[in-house]
Order: structure tokens, then sequence, then C-alpha cells
């Protein structure tokens, strides 16, 4: 009879750790980023294979998107590749601040293989929300030239993202 009482307070023990809320658990995670808090924004650069993209947390609270801002292109199949390529995950975005990201729609304004869309999707989470962006508001003119485009993941400056295409 005594095992009873030396298994009881393990069993206590092991209740109270599960019990207590551990550092890193959701709780002290920041949610997700509503629609209604964040401003996408994009556009054109010098360079005309290059676009800027960013995302603005106008909330009074950190939230996080997804770290690898999603892009398509009008009607055409797929999105942009990430440089690095990588796996979604989670981009804390502070209360009041930009994330930004470049995106490279072709390499070659002149390749042969390239196609054209009226506009581009960006969404910081694609599951949720995004904004479209036609080919004038863009300043490209009529269409968006594409071929194999990539993107960076959402940087805390605009050069910064500009180097990981590089």
């Amino acid at each position: 009879m005594r095992i009873r009482p030396v298994l009881a307070l393990p069993s206590v023990a092991v209740a109270l750790l599960l019990a207590v809320p551990q550092s890193g658990s959701a709780a002290a995670r920041p949610a997700r980023c509503t629609e209604k808090a964040v401003t996408v924004h994009a556009q054109r650069t010098a360079d005309p294979t290059l676009l800027h993209l960013g995302v603005t947390n106008r909330s009074t609270r950190a939230c996080t998107v997804d770290r690898i801002p999603t892009v398509v292109f009008g009607d055409l199949d797929g999105a942009a590749l990430p440089v690095p390529a990588g796996r979604s995950g989670l981009y804390l975005l502070e209360a009041g601040r930009t994330a930004y990201a470049a995106l490279r729609t072709i390499a070659d304004p002149a390749d042969p293989e390239a196609r054209r869309a009226e506009s581009i999707g960006v969404s910081p989470d694609p599951t949720r929300f995004g904004r479209t962006f036609t080919a004038r508001e863009l300043g490209v003119g009529r269409v968006v030239l594409v071929w194999e485009p990539v993107t960076s993941w959402w940087k805390p400056s605009q050069a910064a993202a500009d180097r990981a295409l590089k």
C-alpha cells in the first residue's frame, strides 16, 4: 500500500506542470493579422523586372503574417517562388511597422517565353485575405510581364528584401 502515495506525488506534479502556461505557449504568441489591421501595397521600381511589396500593421498590437508573401498573376497558373526556398511560417509584424518584399516578375523583359498578366494578387496571409493590383495601378503599362517569378520573404527593410533577390 505504500506504492500508491509514491505514485500519486509524480502524478500531481505532472498535472501542475501541464496546467501552468509555458513560455512560448500559444497564449504568448501574437494573433494572426486581420484584414482590417493591415494595408498591402505594391509599386514599380526603376528596374522594369522588379516590384516592391509591403504590408503595414495599422493596429496597436503586434500580429503575424505568413513569412512568405503569396503573389499570383492574373489568370495565370502558379505563384511566385520564394527566395530562399522554404516553407510557410510566421513573420511578426509589430504595431505600426511595415514588412517589405521584392518581386522579380521576369529576368529578361525581351524573353519570348514571357506571359502577360493584367494584374497581380499579393497576400500576406493566403488563407485569409490579399489585394489585387492592376498593371496600370502598378504603373507598368497594360500588362505585367511574367516568366519564372520569384519573391523574397518579408524583411524589415526594402534594401534587405532587394538584397535577397541579388
